[in-house]
């Protein structure tokens, strides 16, 4: 990585100092606003201990939700504090209600040496998601130096993410993010071959652009999801009740041409009436869908040939459902993709779940320790895999 990282700081850069910490806190919550999942907590642990065992005072950034721009009770960040605190034994965490304020201000600077403050959601503020110059200023004011480590949110240009990097010096990455950048780049520039990615998913058009960069790169791209049903559309399938882009058949086409034998499709589909339905739930060759069912899943044949795919590989990617997982039994192929990862992983393959839909397909199958690496960013390693420019990355300092 030719970004410097929290790893390159040497400890009297970091003793007394304010580290203005971003961290990706955006963690799925109940009615109750009791946290569900706090894998993203988890996962900015090992940069915050670097941090306070050499001696910093550690100010947290962090967005949650989508509240517009001002104030909204449902999504503070209160409910991260304790969690939090139980992750960090024997330190002092607090949490201060508000973010570009002069109490925020006031907290930072009476910090003590291995204290953490948490400050409010970030997108309560007006300037954050326009990346207004006067609130990166004000964010800058809260710190000494910053880490980045919010990799979820490394494909936003925020005030956040992007323009406090460019006031405060040095601006370095978390051990999170060099963690996920580490692994998604050398999938793609140094993969272990057989190389081979699994795309998911409902749509086509969210991954033309990961297909795209991938086709050239892998030795197998296996495709589930109803973004299947398209491509058989350009194939001349019946599709029956699929959801399918008429707008990206053409595209789908040319793709197929483009791939020749490393675009795999399907062999069969689980198909039923409707989701609700899926007691009528069965499985049809690709080629004999019916024209009053949709396709809500992989087949089993398709399930235990792209098993076998995974199972020879040394590296495997992959991104996106095979099928309405929330639901059962359309949870089938999902599982299997999941299982047999987890079973290549213990023979010696590098596996990386790409952030999103995956992950929580990975963690509800209980193998998400079973991966080489589990991406905290759906959208952020999606954006990587395409080969664009992360803004909250690309404003770091260079090594």
């Amino acid at each position: 990585m030719n970004k410097l990282t929290v790893r390159d700081l040497a400890a009297e850069q970091l003793r007394g100092k304010r580290a203005l910490v971003r961290v990706d806190f955006n963690v799925p919550l109940d009615a109750g606003r009791h946290i569900t999942d706090d894998t993203r907590i988890r996962a900015a642990i090992p940069t915050l201990e670097l941090l306070l065992d050499r001696g910093a005072r550690v100010v947290l950034l962090s967005h949650l939700g989508r509240p517009k721009g001002k104030p909204e009770s449902k999504y503070s960040l209160q409910p991260v504090d304790k969690p939090l605190a139980e992750l960090l034994p024997n330190r002092t965490v607090s949490f201060v209600e508000s973010t570009d304020s002069d109490e925020a201000l006031k907290a930072t600077n009476e910090l003590k040496p291995g204290e953490v403050v948490l400050l409010e959601n970030t997108r309560f503020l007006g300037g954050e998601e326009t990346n207004d110059e006067r609130l990166s200023r004000a964010l800058a004011e809260l710190g000494d130096l910053y880490v980045n480590d919010a990799f979820g949110a490394a494909h936003r240009a925020h005030a956040s993410t992007e323009g406090v990097a460019k006031h405060l010096s040095p601006a370095v990455a978390g051990l999170l993010m060099e963690k996920e950048i580490n692994y998604l780049h050398d999938a793609l520039e140094n993969p272990k071959r057989p190389f081979v990615a699994v795309l998911g998913g409902s749509k086509i058009s969210g991954k033309i652009d990961v297909i795209e960069a991938l086709l050239p790169k892998v030795d197998a791209l296996l495709v589930g999801g109803a973004m299947a049903c398209t491509f058989y559309k350009a194939m001349g399938l019946e599709t029956g009740k699929s959801l399918v882009e008429a707008d990206r058949v053409e595209l789908a086409k040319s793709l197929l041409e483009k791939a020749g034998t490393r675009l795999i499709l399907p062999h069969d589909a689980t198909v039923a009436p409707s989701i609700e339905q899926g007691s009528s739930a069965r499985a049809v060759g690709r080629d004999a869908l019916p024209p009053d069912q949709a396709m809500l899943d992989i087949g089993p044949r398709t399930a235990e040939s792209y098993a076998r795919a995974i199972a020879s590989a040394k590296t495997v990617l992959w991104n996106g459902p095979m099928g309405v997982f929330e639901t059962p039994p359309f949870d089938k192929g999902t599982r299997a993709i999941a299982e047999s990862m987890a079973t290549a992983t213990g023979q010696g393959a590098t596996t990386i779940v790409g952030g999103g839909d995956s992950a929580a397909a990975v963690e509800q199958a209980g193998l998400a320790d079973k991966m080489s690496h589990v991406s905290t960013g759906g959208g952020a390693s999606l954006e990587f895999l395409e080969g664009k420019t992360l803004p909250g990355l690309a404003a770091l300092t260079d090594k």
